[in-house]
């Protein structure tokens, strides 16, 4: 049998049924050890306000081009707002991406310390203003109250994360004491079949930099998850009976740094080969900007060495993000100089008269 992303029913974390909450535990500690992934039902966050946030989405990115460039993430330096097509590179070797984004986080004013020492990606967010059927204001309740929803999911998955490293369950919450997480509408156009042959990706192979990623797809496939094991993808399929308002979650860099490696953070990818178009929404945690990211004692023998130093959240995942975008940058300006070096190539001297 092909091997599968568990599907873990979290409604027993919410259970007074102490067996139903370790059953929970086991599970995640298992597929954490396994390939850092699995996913969840029944786990607090409506499936009207997922259907709600991804029909937000579609309409966004239905907007005629010039409407979300006046959003564009480039009208400030602490990533919110519009990325557009091929922004980012992160497999390297491959062509930018194909997908465009849409930048949310939490509503951090001007006044606030964290816009005042430019901590990671905290400032005001950007609302698209000419949506037809709704105002800035209806879109920005709508879109913070899924993005508060998912962030009381995110603490709660760690306190089962705590639980299976035999921690006390309040052990993140410090972690998460004025964390930053950050929401991503993300829209995927079809692609040809043999792009995989192209190095053409959605997104390309890569592990997250934060903590956790909690992932809402719509109906349409295209993630893949690296198994090490079989030596193959897994296709973790969206919009299926079994696991309808799922979301997949998957551990980043920091916690597989924070565990020692004890727990995996897994490659994976996305390519769209459905002929449709494919909506999702990551919700990143990064965590406390300034929280210092340590191994965790119970995930080492007293005499095995600590495979990495202490770093802060905001410079391990800042470092994530200058190598993705400077991969599309270098990109980008190597496709300058070619074409710039065919133009000089072709072009005839002109010769002019002294006379």
């Amino acid at each position: 049998m092909a091997p599968q992303i568990s599907l873990i029913d979290f409604s027993g974390f919410y259970s007074q049924d102490p067996a139903a909450k370790q059953k929970i535990v086991d599970q995640v500690r298992q597929s954490c050890s396994y390939n850092g992934f699995f996913q969840v039902i029944n786990h607090g966050v409506t499936a009207d306000q997922s259907r709600t946030a991804m029909n937000l989405a579609k309409k966004f990115f239905d907007l005629p081009q010039e409407s979300k460039d006046k959003v564009r993430k480039e009208n400030n330096t602490w990533n919110r707002g519009y990325e557009m097509m091929r922004s980012q590179i992160l497999e390297a070797g491959t062509n930018p991406e194909l997908k465009e984004g849409f930048y949310i986080g939490d509503e951090i004013p001007e006044s606030h310390p964290y816009f005042v020492h430019k901590k990671l990606n905290s400032g005001p967010n950007q609302w698209p203003q000419d949506m037809q059927d709704m105002s800035p204001q209806e879109f920005s309740q709508t879109a913070m109250e899924y993005y508060h929803a998912v962030l009381k999911l995110a603490s709660d998955l760690l306190k089962v994360l705590a639980l299976s490293l035999d921690l006390d369950e309040d052990y993140f919450v410090q972690f998460m004491d004025g964390a930053v997480a950050t929401m991503r509408l993300l829209h995927y156009p079809t692609q040809p079949k043999d792009a995989d042959d192209k190095l053409t990706r959605g997104i390309g192979a890569h592990t997250d930099f934060g903590a956790i990623t909690i992932l809402l797809q719509d109906e349409v496939d295209g993630l893949q998850v690296w198994d090490a094991n079989s030596g193959g993808w897994i296709d973790v399929r969206a919009g299926c009976r079994s696991n309808r308002g799922a979301f997949v979650v998957t551990l980043g860099n920091l916690m597989q740094r924070w565990t020692n490696e004890k727990y995996k953070s897994n490659i994976h990818r996305v390519i769209n080969k459905s002929g449709r178009e494919r909506y999702s929404i990551p919700f990143f945690v990064s965590g406390n900007p300034d929280y210092v990211v340590d191994c965790i004692l119970t995930c080492k023998a007293a005499e095995e060495e600590t495979k990495f130093p202490p770093i802060t959240v905001e410079r391990a995942v800042m470092a994530g993000y200058a190598e993705s975008y400077g991969r599309a940058q270098m990109y980008k300006q190597g496709l300058a100089e070619a074409g710039q070096e065919a133009l000089s190539a072709k072009s005839v001297p002109v010769v002019t008269s002294s006379a």
